[in-house]
């Protein structure tokens, strides 16, 4: 048996199967995810603040019409990323997976970074809103590639028996990035007078992704491209032809039934988050009563995080063994069965009841955090992978996920119906589970148009059928 070097050393192809060297696939998934955790920090930042950046860029709207710019402007950087799907998607099935996000990761850094520069409306009037918005469209951009790059870039290096497991590491990524905008925010709601956060204090998080933004790059180039992209360029090379030619094409005509299944699990896992992580906040200090202030809003919201952190990677191996589509139906069927009686939980306004509904909630939703990222790369074959889940994972997130605040605020301040989330909840349960009935299952298989992953020459022997 001959073992010939693949893509640099650490991969290497045996008898037609693909072996990865166990610490080039830790390093490979720690890159993925430590530049999750600076994407997400970012956007979470933005949704805790939203109370106070709507004080601060629409000082002369009422309390609800603030909500609804912030949520607004918030809700402008879904509507771009469709756009940076299809711009940096198809770019990393051209050009590779690696140095898509390492831009990717700089842009979102820099957009928020300029946030925390942007001068007040009551220094600038109308420039400061418009400014905000500019920099939350880079934001938008640049999150078109990253996530779909990033799921992409994890499920090829993974083997295909630990593939749900490493994946859900990058929603560990995604969790810690939320937790730590949290806790900044609640350390400064908490330690700050109110007039001191709405004059500069708002403004450090969003400074702090700077420096976290050029660690992330570094991180990311200084990993080598995917096993299954390398060896589609050698394919490439070897026949004499371009990586990609017409992906557009193929994407769009043929690849557009596993779109709309990638679609459908894509809404119930963001409806699902964005309800937990953008709206709930909101919920909480302006759509109740204020009984709960802001400070324990958030320290209920880091607490359902961490417990979330504690047992998503332990989901993610369960789904290596049992399955995708079993594990992702659960999280289907507790949307519709849990939605309501956590929203009622949550409107009983006490800690403790706050605490429970926000735990349903947070434990429904890592279901789909720990298997998403390993089931939705598997829809498409390698050499449209990337492009193909960027576009139809974005513009399902545009439309249903970050929209969530603005509708739920606009629902409730429409109908003075606090039951709102739930029934949102219920009807993305229902889309999902449609998804997952045409989804094929993927656990422990080869990814489409790649040839079979795993760990060790042993694992290959045997995949081999020695």
């Amino acid at each position: 048996m001959t073992a010939e070097e693949h893509a640099g050393s650490g991969i290497r192809s045996v008898e037609g199967v693909t072996v990865v060297d166990p610490g080039l696939v830790r390093r490979a998934v720690a890159a993925a995810a430590v530049g999750n955790v600076t994407e997400w920090f970012d956007f979470g930042v933005f949704a805790y603040l939203a109370t106070t950046i709507g004080k601060v860029f629409y000082p002369e709207s009422s309390p609800t019409s603030q909500l609804l710019a912030t949520f607004g402007t918030f809700a402008a950087a879904f509507l771009v990323r469709p756009l940076g799907g299809m711009f940096f998607g198809p770019l990393g099935d051209r050009i590779g997976r690696t140095r898509v996000l390492a831009t990717t990761m700089i842009m979102m850094a820099a957009g928020t970074f300029c946030i925390g520069l942007i001068p007040s409306h009551d220094a600038i009037g109308l420039a400061a809103p418009m400014l905000l918005l500019l920099a939350r469209l880079v934001q938008g951009f640049s999150t078109g590639g990253e996530y779909g790059g990033a799921m992409t870039f994890i499920a090829e290096y993974a083997p295909d028996k630990r593939r749900g497991f490493l994946g859900s590491w990058l929603e560990f990524g995604t969790l810690t990035g939320y937790i730590l905008g949290a806790v900044i925010v609640a350390v400064l709601t908490a330690a700050m007078p109110e007039p001191d956060l709405l004059s500069w204090g708002w403004r450090i998080p969003f400074l702090v992704a700077g420096p976290l933004g050029v660690v992330g790059m570094y991180l990311r180039m200084k990993l080598e491209e995917t096993p299954a992209f390398a060896a589609l360029v050698e394919k490439h090379e070897a026949q004499q032809k371009e990586p990609v030619k017409g992906e557009f094409k193929e994407i769009f005509l043929q690849q557009w039934p596993a779109m709309l299944v990638c679609g459908a699990l894509v809404l119930v896992f963001n409806v699902t988050n964005y309800m937990l992580t953008a709206y709930m906040p909101t919920y909480l200090t302006d759509a109740l009563p204020p009984v709960i202030g802001e400070t324990e809003s958030y320290v209920l919201q880091i607490v359902v995080m961490a417990v979330m952190l504690a047992v998503i990677t332990f989901i993610g191996s369960i789904s290596d063994r049992v399955g995708r589509k079993p594990v992702i139906m659960v999280g289907c069927a507790a949307l519709v069965v849990l939605s309501v009686p956590s929203v009622l939980l949550i409107q009983q306004n006490t800690v403790s009841t706050v605490f429970a509904g926000l735990l349903i909630m947070g434990l429904t939703l890592v279901i789909f955090s720990a298997t998403m990222p390993s089931t939705l790369p598997a829809l498409f074959p390698t050499h449209v992978r990337q492009g193909a889940l960027s576009i139809s994972f974005n513009i399902s997130v545009s439309l249903f996920g970050g929209t969530v605040a603005t509708v739920m605020t606009a629902l409730i301040a429409a109908t003075g119906d606090l039951m709102w989330p739930a029934y949102y909840l219920i009807g993305a349960g229902i889309i999902g589970a449609i998804g997952v009935w045409f989804t094929k299952e993927s656990a422990a298989r080869p990814l489409p148009g790649a040839t079979a992953s795993v760990g060790t020459e042993e694992e290959a022997k045997a995949a081999a059928g020695r």
